[in-house]
């Protein structure tokens, strides 16, 4: 695992007009590069972010957060959250930080929340980088909704946080995945908390990307893995052609690709911000 790489960016949390958040962080700030806020999905957490942490903290601030229910951050009040929700705990976590505006980044179902968010308030979004972007269900029926929101959290109550990295760890990487990407991924996912895992099912049956991409006009780029099996190229796709771009897909990759290919997906983060970052003066995107 990267137990050293880890012990490098320790756990911190502040106090937010949320409540609690927990997250690791990297880097300074410079006048010439952007902050990069790294959200997670439903089956990690900020930890899975180190080795882009490491790479990317080299020449700007970089911070991955723990989601509301996840590690020691306060949940979100409604049991049956909407990305809003979540939403509104991220922006009192950059308020709590002076961070007023920043690269967001989401991975899975933290592309949900960073979508939200980037619509909600896109003057504070300086590009919006979505990874294996999860949908969610909120256009489709009702019953659709709910049978894949209760699947999930059958499986939950029957395995626990270990039986779920046990069972569904795999899923998350390609065939080309080492075994040092496997064991990290299981790692994350026997620490998520329960609670917090089943208000993020019911965003997630809740969500809907797409119309929130719909309302964001400010720069984007979406991709995905060639070998994701739970948000496949072709799941992506309707969300790269409502944000108006072309989908980006990585080769050798699944759906926890930053994690199986951190090279390739550092690489993908930092040419989008530097894009946006060939573009400001004085510290301000043009």
């Amino acid at each position: 695992m990267n137990i050293e790489t880890l012990a490098r960016f320790p756990d911190m949390h502040i106090d937010t007009a949320h409540g609690i958040t927990g997250y690791r962080e990297a880097g300074a700030t410079h006048l010439r590069t952007l902050p990069v806020v790294l959200l997670h999905g439903i089956g990690s957490g900020a930890a899975s972010w180190v080795r882009q942490l490491d790479v990317l903290g080299a020449g700007r601030r970089v911070l991955a957060w723990d989601a509301p229910g996840y590690g020691v951050s306060t949940r979100v009040a409604n049991d049956s959250p909407v990305a809003a929700d979540y939403a509104n705990a991220l922006r009192a976590w950059l308020d709590a930080l002076n961070i007023t505006r920043c690269v967001l980044v989401g991975h899975s179902l933290g592309a949900i929340i960073a979508g939200s968010f980037a619509a909600s308030a896109p003057e504070r979004v300086a590009g919006l980088l979505l990874i294996s972007p999860a949908a969610g269900y909120g256009a489709a029926s009702k019953e659709l909704r709910e049978s894949k929101r209760d699947a999930r959290l059958k499986m939950l109550d029957e395995f626990g946080p270990q039986g779920l990295a046990r069972e569904r760890s795999a899923n998350m990487v390609s065939q080309y995945a080492d075994e040092t990407a496997r064991e990290w991924i299981r790692w994350n996912m026997a620490r998520i908390v329960p609670e917090g895992y089943a208000q993020a099912t019911h965003l997630l049956a809740n969500a809907d990307l797409a119309a929130d991409m719909a309302r964001f006009h400010g720069r984007i780029a979406v991709a995905v893995g060639a070998e994701d099996t739970i948000t496949p190229p072709a799941a992506c796709a309707p969300i790269a052609q409502a944000a108006h771009v072309s989908l980006q897909v990585m080769p050798r990759a699944g759906h926890a690709g930053y994690v199986e290919s951190p090279a390739a997906y550092t690489a993908l983060i930092d040419s989008f911000c530097q894009g946006i970052e060939c573009h400001m003066k004085d510290g301000v995107p043009q």
